[in-house]
């Protein structure tokens, strides 16, 4: 008999969220059929999504990749954000976020202790195994992202530089103003973030508290930083119209991509990405000042089959003490 106790019951609207977890609907299209990836968990009885609660101090990406890699050994580049769906559980209210990620094939499980069958499947042949009714909500976004081609895509990641030392308390050269501790906290924690869409390569101001904030991923990873002086303070104010030439040119790549600046220049960054997407997407941009608050990430994901077109976008909280 199925174990029905980890189910889905009624939610009220009103419960505040006591679990998070993440997860992802891998997908890949194999002799031209499109396909995902269900897993089976002997302990529930159940078929769902790869997914699982955040261990402690962990991001939501960051859970997303590591549950996929523990439950069917996949290593996940995640792709665009899906809906995230609620339901009660005894605690409280569980959110659980999911994403995309493309993948070539299945390998090996790595224990089967949590799961004893990892099925690649239709989106049909998902929509009658599901267990919980609002698993369904993410496949159809996958599904329509998939039909209307906005599922391809790779991500143009915006970060503003980590917490500095104030400008008051600061009496030598703007450009050497250096990462407050808490930014320097704020640049190990981006750190970790950046691995769930591994930019290859990274465009950033010379100025130190942007180089220091990008540092600790680029060193760990051997990313590729090109110091562009447009995307100074000092330099975008002189010469604004060259940091709108550095992301169209940005726009035109086809890999995982990282630009780093500040506060200042984030309103021409934004309207250059505002000119590659929706107007209804156009709303959804930080267009307030301050923008991205310091240590903040922006993600534009960009289509493989339509390049240049921005067809989401998802923004992620700094660290904060």
């Amino acid at each position: 008999m199925r174990n029905t106790e980890h189910l889905e019951t009624p939610l009220d609207e009103s419960m505040a969220v006591s679990i998070y977890a993440a997860g992802a609907l891998c997908w890949r299209v194999k002799k031209k059929k499109f396909e995902v990836l269900l897993i089976h968990r002997q302990r529930y009885d159940d078929w769902s999504w790869p997914k699982g609660k955040l261990d402690k101090g962990e991001t939501l990406p960051e859970c997303a990749v590591r549950e996929v890699s523990e439950e069917v050994g996949l290593a996940i580049t995640l792709g665009i954000p899906l809906p995230s769906i609620r339901y009660a559980v005894k605690p409280g209210c569980k959110e659980v976020h999911y994403w995309a990620a493309a993948v070539d094939d299945l390998p090996a499980l790595p224990d089967g202790k949590e799961v004893d069958i990892a099925l690649w499947c239709s989106p049909g042949k998902a929509r009658v195994l599901l267990s919980n009714p609002s698993d369904l909500e993410p496949l159809e976004a996958l599904v329509a992202a998939y039909e209307g081609s906005r599922l391809s895509t790779w991500p143009l990641v915006i970060i503003r530089h980590a917490k500095a030392k104030p400008r008051s308390s600061w009496t030598r050269a703007e450009g050497e103003r250096p990462l407050a501790a808490t930014g320097k906290r704020q640049a190990l924690y981006l750190h970790r973030l950046l691995m769930a869409w591994h930019p290859g390569r990274i465009y950033t101001s010379d100025w130190l508290r942007c180089i220091a904030t990008i540092s600790p991923y680029a060193q760990a990873t051997k990313a590729k930083v090109k110091v562009v002086q447009w995307l100074t303070e000092a330099d975008h104010k002189r010469h604004p119209a060259k940091v709108t030439a550095v992301v169209e040119k940005m726009l035109t790549r086809s890999s995982a991509t990282a630009l780093c600046t500040h506060r200042p220049v984030l309103p021409t960054v934004l309207k250059a990405l505002a000119g590659h997407m929706p107007p209804a997407m156009r709303q959804s941009l930080p267009l307030l000042d301050p923008h991205l608050s310091p240590g903040e990430v922006l993600i534009a994901h960009v289509s493989v089959d339509k390049p240049g077109t921005i067809v989401a976008l998802e923004q992620h909280k700094p660290y904060e003490d």
